[in-house]
């Protein structure tokens, strides 16, 4: 069994990332405990500039880990209002606190409706 969280208070996408509505409106986004574990401990991460714009499913930054480079599939389209820029000094919080203090963006969502997974759903994809 499992220790890997996927909390319930976000959506997911199938490429391993969450989406999460804040207080201002905005959606804070992340990889997921499962992409953290898969990818293993980060070394960097690029970024993308405030204003960028993206599409659900597009790649909006990079994660590079010891292993491989990934790219972060945002999981609803919108701009980018704020990066979390602490990452770049640490960007091991993406392993120690995916849900939190490690996550890599917010957006300004084009529609918060768009489809993702629950917490359950995205369980039951990554967990065979």
């Amino acid at each position: 069994m499992s220790n890997l969280q996927y909390p319930d208070d976000r959506r997911y996408h199938a490429e391993h990332l969450w989406a999460k509505e804040t207080d201002d409106g905005s959606w804070a986004i992340g990889i997921t405990d499962f992409a953290q574990d898969q990818l293993g401990e980060v070394i960097f991460i690029d970024l993308p500039e405030v204003g960028a714009s993206f599409k659900q499913g597009i790649s909006c930054a990079e994660i590079e880990s010891a292993k491989v480079v990934s790219p972060a599939i945002v999981p609803l389209s919108g701009t980018v209002v704020e990066v979390n820029e602490v990452l770049w000094d640490t960007p091991e919080l993406v392993n120690t606190d995916p849900y939190e203090q490690g996550w890599l963006l917010r957006i300004s969502a084009d529609d918060p409706t768009e489809a993702t997974l629950t917490a359950t759903q995205y369980k039951a994809l990554v967990e065979v």
